[in-house]
């Protein structure tokens, strides 16, 4: 850690957290009249506690973009219930100003410790967002998880600003570029933030590069709802440095990250999640759709690949 990220951020007491579990993002079981399914939520959060994961993040995956303000807080408080006081549960907030404040707000007086933030690119602009954070932080009385999904949605000078007046609580980052090693943006971040405070946010594939190039804490993964236990071999490999079996666990999980990436990586989650047969998540929550039968049936065969490892 350079002197510069050093002096950029007051004591963060979420670091420690961060390396001791992979960063599941599952998704939100629905009933078939969208109505949200605690026996289906909690099915899904038992069996990852069970594969060794100790941190709940609901956001993208969770489909929290469209989530019904009459719902929201029933929902967070059925999914800390359900996690129980040996999990860390964090909720998303957003992705638009209004729904953040008001979200906030019932988030301030519920036992959450920090929120992410999700990202919005149209109607916004740098500096609007850092005020926004802002404004959000203190409705919530809480430090935020930035979600740094676009590239440059926040200035490297704003995301220390933040850091530096105790805004912020862990970064997600997640800009997705053809080779994770080749990443400016990233570089710039961490000449004025500290690695530790950083979690790889695109599932396994970028996650070694990210954790042992870049110094980053932990990676945040939606397949760990299909094989929880191999994610978290493939997390405790590259903490205790064996690179050669951390990948050997990456490879498993290609194929279905590459359907993923190919068709859209919240849709085919739902699906893999269906096809796992380890809950019931329901339809996926519009503005989304179904996918079609010949991608349904490219998915079954990954997620029976992937289920199927040597253990």
């Amino acid at each position: 850690m350079n002197q510069s990220s050093s002096e950029a951020r007051p004591h963060n007491c979420f670091v420690p957290r961060l390396g001791t579990s992979v960063i599941a993002v599952p998704p939100l079981a629905r009933h078939g009249d969208l109505r949200v399914s605690r026996a289906e939520n909690a099915k899904m959060i038992q069996y990852l506690k069970q594969g060794g994961v100790r941190t709940l993040l609901y956001g993208g995956n969770a489909v929290f973009y469209h989530i019904r303000p009459s719902e929201y807080a029933a929902a967070v408080e059925m999914l800390l219930e359900e996690a129980g006081e040996d999990m860390w549960m964090i909720p998303s907030i957003g992705p638009a100003f209004g729904t953040m404040l008001d979200q906030a707000e019932l988030l301030a007086s519920m036992p959450i410790d920090t929120a992410m933030v999700l990202p919005q690119k149209e109607i916004t602009d740098p500096e609007g967002i850092e005020m926004g954070i802002r404004h959000v932080v203190e409705r919530l009385g809480k430090p935020v998880v930035l979600y740094l999904k676009i590239d440059r949605w926040l200035s490297p000078a704003a995301v220390a600003r933040l850091v530096r007046d105790g805004m912020v609580s862990w970064i997600k980052y997640a800009v997705v570029l053809p080779d994770a090693s080749n990443d400016p943006y990233l570089r710039e971040l961490l000449e004025v933030v500290p690695a530790d405070l950083m979690v790889s946010g695109m599932g396994e594939q970028p996650a070694i590069v990210h954790m042992q190039d870049f110094g980053m804490s932990s990676f945040t993964s939606g397949c760990v709802c299909i094989a929880p236990s191999l994610s978290t071999q493939m997390l405790r490999d590259i903490l205790r440095g064996d690179i050669e079996s951390a990948d050997s666990c990456r490879k498993l999980f290609a194929p279905l990250e590459d359907l993923r990436n190919k068709t859209s990586p919240i849709r085919v989650l739902h699906e893999a999640v269906a096809s796992s047969g380890v809950l019931d998540p329901g339809p996926v929550m519009p503005l989304l759709s179904s996918l079609t039968t010949e991608q349904r049936q490219e998915i079954d065969v990954a997620v029976k690949r992937l289920m199927a490892r040597p253990s």
